[in-house]
């Protein structure tokens, strides 16, 4: 796999940009503190595309700017790198973090997205909660300081296959740490903290799969649900037994979904894309936990949040 990198100047931000394969474009954003060889896994996923991906500011080698960069900012940055490839529209793959900069790039440039997969990912405030001990470690993210303490705080983090595969967890943990920066970690963190989709889900009108697994601790099952029902044409694919890593794992079982989704000439030619659950209204009040059961402050705040846009939300 031929990997093509470059540093371009993009909005007055120093952004590092990976390409790999020749096809139609996919455009990947990743999520916090990631940086753009952890794409490996779909990179091959996806061998028969063009895949572009890019180090956000704070990430990897692009920039570390002492001022946190707005989500917004980030999906216009997102855009830039499109222009910069010289690519009018591309699919759009966003992960965890990446997930929240890719709706708000499909809502203020829908011509730039064909379809949108949201992978691992929640709608930002106004989401549910992930687990105290889960929301703590990505707060306080001592476990980027040593490999030791990556591997001991892992699995409780972010599920599925980190909970008891050590030698998967040592190979994120070699990746993981590679290119820290603290600074820009919380300046991403920040910048999540004041950002909410749930303003932003119906103007988004692309075909998009909303990708979750049922052990994800930071972004519990509840929030794939929920962007799949306010989503005009959102369907939730569920992933049983897998956790917050399932696009970083070459074994992912959800990979090859994913390229069938992007490869179909018309969604519904994609076999995955037919069997995708579409979420019903009584689907989502099933799944979203009473605000009084959710972790504090962030839950009480969120559940106020959701409410006010569930309730002023027209009906699907």
């Amino acid at each position: 796999m031929t990997r093509k990198e470059r540093s371009v100047l993009l909005d007055g931000l120093r952004i590092h940009v990976s390409e790999t394969g020749d096809g139609p474009p996919v455009l990947l954003i990743n999520g916090l503190g990631g940086h753009t060889a952890m794409w490996e896994p779909v990179e091959r996923a996806l061998a028969d595309f063009r895949v572009i991906s890019f180090d956000a500011p704070g990430a990897g080698r692009s920039s570390r700017p002492l001022r946190p960069v707005s989500v917004p900012r980030l999906a216009r940055l997102a855009a830039l790198v499109l222009d910069d490839a010289g690519v009018l529209q591309a699919d759009v793959v966003g992960y965890s973090m990446g997930g929240m900069v890719a709706q708000q790039l499909a809502a203020d440039q829908p011509d730039r997205v064909r379809r949108l997969v949201l992978a691992a990912t929640t709608c930002g405030l106004g989401a549910i909660p992930g687990g105290p001990k889960a929301m703590l470690h990505l707060t306080i993210p001592v476990r980027l300081l040593s490999a030791r303490m990556y591997a001991d705080t892992i699995g409780a983090m972010v599920g599925g296959r980190a909970r008891q595969d050590r030698e998967f967890v040592a190979s994120l943990a070699a990746l993981r740490l590679r290119q820290v920066s603290f600074l820009g970690y919380f300046g991403q963190l920040l910048s999540l903290s004041r950002w909410s989709g749930l303003p932003l889900l119906s103007r988004i009108p692309h075909p998009t799969l909303v990708v979750t697994g049922d052990d994800d601790p930071l972004a519990p099952l509840a929030n794939g649900i929920l962007l799949a029902r306010m989503l005009p044409q959102g369907r939730m694919l569920l992933a049983p037994g897998e956790g917050h890593l399932l696009l970083v794992d070459a074994d992912s079982p959800v990979l090859d979904p994913i390229r069938q989704f992007l490869a179909a000439g018309a969604p519904a030619e994609a076999e995955v894309w037919r069997n995708a659950t579409i979420v019903e209204a009584d689907d989502l009040r099933a799944a979203i936990p009473p605000a009084g059961v959710q972790a504090q402050p962030w839950g009480l705040i969120g559940a106020i949040v959701r409410q006010r846009w569930l309730s002023a939300a027209p009906p699907l």
